[in-house]
């Protein structure tokens, strides 16, 4: 592989002897099993398989070095400043001139496959973003977590698992940390060691590096869906049925405030794009969001984006702030990202006058713990309100929460749609109309489940016939999907 990393000559033919050797005695002890002296010598595999370890692990490990190595030089070679208008076959032909330049004076020679991939690696590193480049073109992994330099898992339907993408060392790791962030006008290090930010194709990315981060830089990248999910592929993927909806298509339509509940990754953000889907093309839609997710695609639609302070600690735009000035827009409709703060008073009060329809997510594991976390929020702003007209604020002015889970199998379903019906004393009444029923689990750990109805007929019936949905009661009856 290596000229100058050659092992000697007779290394070879050892190996060769060795493995010949092996298939000999496993001839022999088939054709004699009879025969137990035949099995007394001790088994060769061992002997073949380690080597052969130790050398991909050092072929890898110098192409590696090599790499690094061929870093430095394009850095000092090529004209930076002009790599904005060069094209990209120019540059790719570029790069590929000045390491085989480099390989030539390291003696280093490399087959073909070896050298298109160290090429394609040093074209991610100088216009993209290294190892992380292939991880981020491909479609079927969601999320991707860097756990220090030597550690990167990637999560496909739902599932973590370790990939052999690994950095040089932590500085090539922070290289590629601080281009991101300042290509956004961020930065990070020891007196600021966090950063928010977003990728160029809208992927949402959050870092923390040392002294915080204690084994090596933490870096996640929630991966940017290029082509939204619509209602019909989530009920095609499983996630809820035709029946639940057309309850949510008329729940949307008839501008009912709606709140999708669920924990990290369970589909949050694609349930609240599915649902927009239902608005009416005609109305004027405001979006507010930490980092921009949504893709609504009404005509009308304003989107807001927060930002954190800059480097002196000014500047700072929140959510509520958003929020705030949306109000004076003239919105038919507000959609909060995620409301996780003093943001939610705000929230409840254009739900509460003039902007039904509205729609948020919340961090919650259910439909009672996200009307608890409202509370707590709401506590957390220091507004000093008596806990009973709290609840009477949340009753008036949320109509229903979406609950949005991921299962322990990865898959993710609407585990319920629950209705909030008014006050009952101190105590808010909701009543739940579809809910995901589990029922076991496959050898394989699969859930195995079905969607039903529990029977109980909405309480905003009469609103979906005056609007003109009137939806038929069999929809309400428990049944299998």
């Amino acid at each position: 592989m290596f000229s100058r990393y050659k092992k000697p000559d007779d290394a070879g033919p050892k190996l060769v002897e060795v493995a010949k050797t092996e298939e000999a005695e496993t001839q022999k002890s088939a054709g004699a099993a009879k025969t137990q002296n035949q099995r007394k010598a001790p088994p060769k595999k061992p002997v073949t398989i380690v080597p052969m370890m130790d050398k991909e692990k050092k072929r890898k490990a110098r192409l590696s070095e090599i790499k690094v190595e061929l870093h430095k030089r394009l850095l000092d070679d090529l004209n930076l400043s002009a790599l904005e208008t060069a094209s990209e076959s120019d540059l790719r032909a570029e790069i590929s001139a000045i390491a085989g330049e480099a390989l030539e004076e390291l003696s280093v020679v490399l087959n073909r496959d070896e050298r298109a991939t160290l090429n394609q690696d040093l074209y991610d590193e100088v216009t993209g973003l290294g190892p992380l480049e292939p991880l981020l073109k491909d479609d079927s992994i969601n999320d991707i977590l860097v756990n220090g330099p030597q550690q990167v898992f990637v999560e496909r339907s739902g599932k973590l698992e370790l990939t052999d993408t690994t950095f040089k060392d932590e500085r090539h790791l922070l290289r590629i940390i601080d281009k991101i962030v300042s290509a956004v006008g961020r930065r990070v290090d020891e007196s600021n060691p966090y950063v928010d930010a977003r990728l160029e194709d809208g992927s949402r990315f959050n870092a923390m590096v040392p002294p915080i981060a204690v084994d090596g830089s933490l870096v996640s990248i929630r991966k940017f869906k290029k082509e939204k999910l619509a209602v019909d592929d989530l009920v095609t993927f499983g996630a809820f049925t035709e029946e639940m909806a057309a309850y949510l298509q008329a729940a949307v339509s008839t501008r009912l405030n709606v709140i999708v509940s669920g924990g990290t990754g369970s589909g949050k953000t694609t349930t609240l794009n599915a649902l927009s889907s239902f608005i009416d093309d005609d109305e004027r839609i405001l979006t507010i969001e930490d980092t921009a997710e949504l893709q609504l695609q009404q005509t009308h639609v304003g989107r807001m984006e927060s930002r954190p302070p800059n480097v002196e600690g000014k500047g700072a735009v929140s959510q509520r702030d958003c929020l705030k000035n949306a109000l004076r827009m003239r919105p038919d409709r507000i959609i909060v990202g995620e409301t996780r703060g003093e943001e939610v008073i705000d929230m409840l009060q254009a739900m509460n006058t003039g902007h039904d329809g509205s729609m948020t997510t919340i961090h919650a594991n259910s439909a009672r713990d996200a009307v608890s976390r409202l509370e707590n929020m709401i506590a957390m702003a220091g507004i000093e309100m008596p806990l009973k007209a709290v609840r009477s604020q949340i009753a008036s002015a949320v109509n229903l929460i979406v609950q949005a889970s991921r299962l322990q199998d990865g898959s993710r379903r609407m585990t319920s749609i629950t209705e909030i019906t008014g006050m009952e004393g101190d105590v808010i009444s909701m009543q739940e109309v579809f809910r995901y029923q589990r029922v076991g689990l496959t050898p394989d750990n699969k859930i195995i489940g079905h969607f039903t109805a529990t029977g109980v007929r909405s309480h905003f019936s009469e609103r979906f016939r005056m609007w003109g949905y009137d939806l038929p009661a069999s929809i309400f009856e428990p049944f299998e999907g």
